[in-house]
């Protein structure tokens, strides 16, 4: 097939931020230098988004989303199409204020904090056009679930915890609460953290949870080198957003707010939507349908009070971006909606959705995402064609002899398991 291969990489590092990682230019320079020198991909063909240099475009949300539209958009059956991500990622809890709304939607986090979420991404790939390939490797935490409800090959969040896979008749308060709990933990743990207190993490959730979370989380040395997380905390996203905006009241419960008030047209389609059935829900609310003010939950006070400030300053115009949006039920906006699972698109995560992803360091100063440094010594290794199952079973032997505990996923239709990585 002589399809053209095109290709997106975006590296963030978030200098001088609270949210500083060490690794993830260094992961996309030699992404490229790789698709390049063995993948043959053409240099005019590669776009970088990168905020290594402050003078050339940076890998805003906006300007991420756009570049993987175009990436998607021009591409022709036969084409091969590559993204590769290493930045932090991030889980948003629900916000409804609905009873049953009880996920959380996985997120890659730009550099400006312009959350792009896993349904964009579902969105994304099923505009791929049929007999194209569309790979994707996010070196980040909570990846697993990028590709909601595509097929985990290689994986054991489905198995270690069925609420991970999304099925329609496991919502997590349906008795398989686990993952909900551990969520739940975890952000509590976030906002003791946030304000300095350390809770350890209980060693026996080591194959559960990614063990060593204490050292990735701060960095202290492991062995002779130091190691990150890319998960990048609630509370620490909240902090981003309050520097940003210069606004106290952010907190859980109206974080899609926040974005869509930052953001606008540039918030991702997700959160459009979700502003759009808040708007309906505050206008029921207004009118005294179900009971009147108490319609949006516990969580929905924020929001309420957010909308009600907006409309006064008759602000109409300022919804308009999810006024145009298509939301055909409530539950479409939930977190963590389920949709059907896209045919072209294969997603290599550097995680299961509960664990996460190292940032290293060496003792040398050599820094890197832990994944993407093991994809590039598999491909060192073997010359000849290495399929996305060889991969990802060996990038986990490769991790675990290194000490790591995060254990790489493959995501994609039967068919696409034993096709070549890339192209």
């Amino acid at each position: 097939m002589g399809g053209r291969k095109r290709a997106l990489l975006v590296g963030i590092n978030y200098p001088g931020t609270k949210a500083e990682l060490k690794g993830c230019h260094n992961d996309v320079d030699r992404m490229h230098r790789c698709l390049v020198d063995r993948f043959g991909f053409d240099e005019d063909d590669i776009r970088v988004l990168s905020d290594k240099d402050r003078s050339g475009p940076q890998p805003t949300g906006a300007n991420i989303r756009r570049a993987l539209a175009r990436l998607v958009g021009d591409a022709r059956p036969g084409d091969f199409l590559f993204f590769h991500y290493s930045g932090h990622g991030t889980r948003l809890p629900a916000e409804t204020g609905q009873h049953d709304d009880t996920g959380y939607d996985e997120c890659i986090v730009p550099s400006d904090m312009n959350l792009i979420t896993d349904q964009d991404f579902r969105e994304l790939v099923q505009k791929v056009p049929d007999g194209c390939l569309f790979t994707i490797v996010s070196d980040s935490c909570h990846s697993g679930g990028l590709l909601d409800s595509a097929k985990e090959q290689i994986g054991n969040s489905t198995r270690q915890n069925k609420t991970q896979s999304r099925e329609p008749e496991e919502r997590p308060d349906s008795g398989s609460g686990s993952s909900f709990r551990s969520f739940l933990k975890e952000t509590v743990r976030d906002a003791f953290e946030s304000e300095g207190i350390r809770i350890p993490h209980s060693r026996h959730s080591h194959s559960h949870h990614g063990g060593d979370d204490q050292d990735e989380a701060y960095g202290q040395s492991s062995g002779d080198g130091r190691i990150k997380n890319r998960s990048l905390p609630l509370s620490t996203l909240i902090e981003m957003l309050k520097e940003q905006t210069g606004k106290e009241d952010i907190d859980v419960g109206s974080i899609r707010m926040t974005l869509f008030n930052i953001f606008g047209d540039d918030a991702s389609p997700k959160i459009k939507k979700f502003m759009k059935v808040m708007l309906g829900k505050f206008h029921q609310g207004q009118s005294g349908e179900h009971g009147g003010g108490g319609v949006m939950g516990m969580v929905g006070a924020l929001a309420q009070e957010f909308l009600k400030a907006k409309l006064e300053g008759n602000e109409e115009e300022a919804f308009k971006p999810a006024l145009e949006q298509e939301v055909h039920s409530v539950d479409e906006v939930y977190a963590g909606t389920k949709a059907w699972a896209p045919n072209n698109g294969i997603l290599i995560s550097g995680c299961q959705t509960n664990q996460t992803s190292a940032d290293a360091t060496t003792a040398q100063g050599v820094s890197f995402g832990a994944l993407s440094n093991a994809i590039q010594t598999i491909l060192a290794d073997k010359h000849g064609e290495v399929t996305n199952k060889d991969l990802v079973m060996k990038a986990r032997e490769v991790l675990s002899k290194q000490g790591y505990t995060q254990q790489p996923g493959l995501y994609c239709s039967d068919e696409h398991v034993h096709v070549a990585f890339i192209c």
